[in-house]
């Protein structure tokens, strides 16, 4: 008799852990392609840093060259008396 309710106990609780993982499962596929559209974009947003770096020390240079310019031109202006 007790084997019995225990069986029964066991097997209740199997049918509940059962319907409450069927959700889960059921969405395990759009998760997935979730998580792969996730690794994309991340790997998109690394490239794009790091084209953002490189133009920031791009713009960096140019910054120098254009203060360089204005010295020169600065000089140039003295020696010209202006």
């Amino acid at each position: 008799m007790v084997t019995w309710i225990v069986l029964g106990v066991v097997v209740f609780a199997l049918v509940v852990l059962a319907l409450a993982i069927r959700p889960v499962v059921s969405r395990l596929p759009g998760l997935r392609r979730s998580a792969l559209a996730l690794q994309r974009r991340a790997v998109e947003a690394e490239s794009l840093r790091s084209a953002a770096e490189q133009l920031q020390a791009r713009a960096e240079s140019l910054q120098e060259r254009a203060a360089l310019a204005q010295e020169r031109i600065m000089l140039i202006k003295a020696k010209r008396g202006d």
